[in-house]
């Protein structure tokens, strides 16, 4: 079996080059020795780029005396290169460490769903229907499609006077197994309470209904929904979001680009308040104040979102989005961060995020033993073995004075 080592590099040209170089080589090991030097001999063929590295090693048991023979004569590994970028913010913009191309805009997805939410503030939402931590959480989520995720969006849509009907978000699975197989064995199809998105179209259907307009085609971008959020991320960002850099994301709203970096210091601005109206300050605290205290509600079980933020109790904000994004704000620290992997692995930037926050949050013992357990993500095949790992090295451990 082939061993696949996944690090990052700067451009398209030096991933050619490197997977001519190692093109063919094998590395047989079941030890963890064998592996280990594996490891430090793809950490030092990265350490030539000087780029931030996700290692994704494929292993294979010895399969006799000539293998071990040629692992001796120093065969070597496929190298295989992706570009992550991150960077951490300040409120003033002020970067406080950063890697990659952190002024090219990329599509945020769901990790800016508590910036979305921030219509449901200027509208008017939160006071008309006296809305609670559960519903605000929700509105942040991306949710697995569990029991209490569905009942919690229901609940929702009744409060405000509203149906699944309503959604327009479409209708997908469960994405946790355990849930979706539940469905299935009951008979049931999926509807649209059980996309991951469902929370934050109820949260839309509330700021169209605040609004006083029709909830039809509220996912339309000139619809004074998508107008009230368009704005509300604006003001955070102090940035305007240019429309020939939208596009419509997996729910159907729109999706707007804009640089990592004003994504990292407008999590910083919601984690303070700093530069932000008051009303905003104020809607941001009770926002993530609601997320942060029902981390279940945002992701679900085994989620990276919910496990981080109830580790924390209530120090960090973390979301991820579709694509390889993840966006957060350590709150007593006032910043905030923003990452994306160019290749949209969601499982390295899972090692990414977590690597990242090992080195800037200041974790405790509890903490860090939950950032170290998705720090290193483990690869299995579909006989569910146990084939590699992908994760983060120390380039994704900012020194900070």
């Amino acid at each position: 079996m082939n061993v696949a080592t996944r690090i990052t590099a700067a451009t398209a040209v030096v991933v050619a080059l490197a997977a001519a170089a190692y093109a063919g080589f094998d590395l047989r090991a079941r030890s963890a020795d064998k592996r280990a030097a594996f490891e430090r001999e793809a950490r030092a063929v990265a350490s030539t780029v000087g780029q931030n590295i996700t290692l994704q090693m494929r292993k294979a048991a010895f399969a006799d005396k000539q293998d071990r023979d040629r692992i001796a004569q120093g065969r070597r590994p496929t190298i295989e290169l992706v570009e992550p970028h991150f960077v951490v913010a300040d409120a003033q913009g002020n970067v406080i460490a950063s890697a990659g191309d952190i002024e090219r805009p990329i599509f945020p997805r769901s990790a800016v769903k508590s910036m979305q939410a921030l219509a449901l503030i200027t509208s008017g939402a939160i006071e008309k229907f006296r809305l609670t931590d559960e519903e605000l959480a929700l509105a942040c989520a991306s949710h697995q499609g569990e029991d209490f995720h569905v009942a919690g969006v229901t609940s929702f849509l009744n409060h405000i006077g509203l149906g699944i009907s309503d959604l327009e978000c479409g209708a997908h699975a469960p994405t946790l197994a355990v849930a979706r197989d539940k469905l299935r064995d009951s008979g049931q199809a999926p509807s649209s309470v059980h996309n991951n998105c469902s929370g934050k179209h109820s949260g839309m259907l509330a700021v169209a209904k605040a609004l006083g307009v029709p909830t039809a085609h509220y996912v339309d971008r000139d619809h004074p929904v998508q107008v009230e959020v368009r704005s509300g991320i604006e003001t955070v960002l102090h940035e305007p979001l240019d429309v020939e850099r939208s596009g419509t994301d997996g729910c159907s709203i729109p999706t707007w680009a804009a640089p990592l970096h004003d994504f990292a210091s407008g999590f910083a601005r919601m984690a303070t308040g700093e530069g932000l109206p008051d009303d905003f300050a104020a809607g941001a605290k009770r926002i993530f104040d609601a997320a942060t205290s029902h981390p279940e509600l945002v992701g679900g079980t085994g989620s990276l979102d919910s496990d981080v933020m109830r580790a924390f109790g209530g120090r960090l904000f973390q979301k991820g989005g579709a694509e390889g994004v993840q966006c957060g704000a350590i709150r007593n620290k006032g910043w905030g961060y923003a990452l994306k992997v160019d290749d949209g692995n969601m499982m390295a930037s899972h090692a990414m995020v977590a690597t990242l926050l090992l080195a800037i949050a200041d974790p405790d013992a509890e903490q860090e033993h939950v950032l170290k357990r998705f720090a290193v993500q483990v690869i299995r095949n579909v006989r569910g073995l146990d084939v590699g790992m992908i994760k983060a090295t120390a380039a994704m451990r900012p020194k900070l004075s």
